[in-house]
């Protein structure tokens, strides 16, 4: 038995974050990580001789400055590549290149929409303002509708944020909360190779119909990150995204703070209300005065809290949390670069950005619509990096890695079949999606990784497969997320926080949930 002031549960990216957060603090501080290896969803690992590739998550953009410089990162040995070039879409006997100058994207949208390339610059300038002020509400704790004084300083924050905002970006903003992806672009744009290639962000992780109510949301989410300095940008972490999460663990190890790996936790131990210890697989107690979980909400809620000590609406409502990205994701070792067949000059530039096959909101519909009856898309979305064009480490000489990060793919199939029996299947007809457009694409292949929506869940925890600990819809975001009346970070027992992506701002390589979190835990301890 241990007495430490705080345990964390998980060794994933925000489980080390908040754990950096309270030792640098000076609190004497236990992480206990059910996998071998701590990163979570940020690690690294060699997947065939010589190839080696972020294995879940895979690109920086998200990760926020706070936590970069507090938690010294860059002096624990993490750099982060700015991807230099664009995104392009892949289109049948055609592509649509959006490159970083605004004076070539203006004149590629023109090739399809002289009227989409009038308007284009004002749209980003829309979207740009909200998300800026989404950024500002990310990095503090939302109002929780619980009450209390503590509260309404947090509403009164809240409307003064908002209050900066303008007539035209407060419209803005309601639109966006409210109006589907499809209906929001559609007001914007008429041509379907830009609305397809700027909508593709909307259904990354997010299982949803792009003309649902609610979905332009995702717009932003992904639109106030920021890179070295520059919002909005794209970045490579240099060797993978393991390097982040080795950064944090260095750090928090330096502050003082203990993380053990293979020790997964069985129990949360309750005593008068209050979380005052975990016990682990191998029966130790772990005693501290607070206690913070980086797992998924239902899990720490109905498996390692017992549920009879929540009341019965909080029971209901984390039963029916909302948990499914359909996310598919695939690391492939090639032995040569793919050639486009629709895009007739090559530069290397092209292969350093963003490759995308998601031609038209029309096709994310069918997508969607085929997963929902046969439980994966017969017309997949699809976006490609190959991270070893800006990262030698990655690969041998010669060689490069391609990661692609596939939509929809169901957790549950229907007509009880499963994933391990279709995972080759549905990677094969990933493979022949890319090669319909890279004709070499197959041909190259030396070997590949497969994480269906079953793998995720059984590696991570992460129920249903799902990357962002739960849906990014209205009704799980904000004061909302996980549950209405603990969206402060704090769990219906007393000294049990919730310090991962289920918590707000919600999913993505942020660092912004583990935290906010550990700014509340000190808080409290401090009252």
């Amino acid at each position: 038995m241990t007495d430490r002031d705080a345990i964390v549960i998980g060794a994933g990216h925000n489980g080390l974050a908040c754990a950096g957060y309270l030792a640098r603090s000076g609190l004497s501080v236990k992480v206990l990580e059910r996998r071998p290896v701590v990163g979570g969803a940020a690690v690294t690992e060699e997947f065939h001789p010589g190839f080696r590739n972020s294995v879940y998550a895979y690109a920086v953009s998200l990760l926020h400055p706070d936590v970069v410089r507090d938690l010294e990162l860059h002096r624990h040995g993490l750099e982060i590549i700015e991807r230099p070039a664009g995104t392009i879409s892949l289109l049948e006997g055609d592509h649509l290149l959006l490159s970083r100058d605004p004076h070539q994207a203006r004149r590629e949208i023109a090739r399809f929409s002289p009227a989409d390339a009038a308007c284009f610059d004002e749209y980003d300038e829309h979207i740009s303002a909200v998300a800026l002020t989404l950024r500002e509400l990310a990095v503090h704790t939302p109002p929780d509708l619980s009450g209390g004084w503590r509260n309404a300083l947090r509403l009164l924050r809240t409307g003064n944020t908002l209050r900066k905002l303008g007539r035209r970006q407060r419209t803005d903003l309601a639109e966006l909360m409210t109006k589907s992806l499809g209906d929001y672009l559609d007001s914007w744009f008429e041509s379907d190779a830009l609305k397809g290639i700027l909508g593709l962000e909307c259904v990354i992780g997010n299982f949803v119909d792009p003309y649902q109510a609610g979905t332009a949301y995702v717009l932003l989410h992904h639109a106030f990150g920021e890179v070295n300095g520059r919002t909005g940008a794209w970045g490579h972490a240099k060797g993978g995204m393991g390097a982040i999460t080795q950064a944090m663990a260095a750090f928090a190890r330096e502050q003082g703070a203990e993380i053990e790996t293979d020790a997964p936790v069985r129990q949360i131990r309750v005593k008068n209300g209050q979380a005052h210890g975990v016990i682990t697989e191998d029966g130790r107690l772990h005693e501290a005065r607070v206690i913070a979980a980086n797992l998924h909400p239902q899990l720490l809620l109905t498996r390692l809290l017992d549920p009879g000590l929540l009341e019965p609406a909080t029971r209901r409502r984390i039963r029916a949390y909302r948990s499914h990205s359909a996310t598919f994701r695939m690391n492939v070792a090639l032995g040569e670069l793919p050639r486009f067949a629709g895009v007739p000059e090559q530069s290397d530039e092209i292969f350093k950005g963003a490759i995308e096959i998601c031609p038209s909101l029309g096709y994310m519909r069918r997508a969607y619509a085929s997963a929902q009856t046969a439980g994966w898309s017969d017309h997949p979305i699809i976006s490609m990096w190959l991270p070893s064009t800006q990262d030698e480490s990655l690969a041998p000489a010669g060689g490069h890695v391609a990661s692609l990060f596939c939509q929809h793919f169901q957790r549950h199939l229907p007509d009880g079949r499963s994933w391990d029996d279709e995972k080759e299947g549905a990677a094969d007809h990933i493979i022949d999606t890319v090669n319909r457009h890279a004709p070499n694409f197959r041909a190259s292949i030396l070997g590949r990784q497969i994480k269906t929506p079953l793998d995720i869940e059984r590696d991570l925890g992460m129920v249903g497969g799902d990357i962002f600990h739960g849906a990014l819809h209205l009704d799980q975001l904000f004061s909302l997320r996980p549950l209405a009346g603990h969206a402060d970070y704090r769990m219906p027992v007393k000294s049990l926080f919730l310090c991962g992506s289920g918590a707000h701002p919600g999913g993505g390589v942020t660092g912004l949930p583990g935290r906010n979190a550990a700014h509340e835990i000190l808080r409290t301890l401090r009252t």
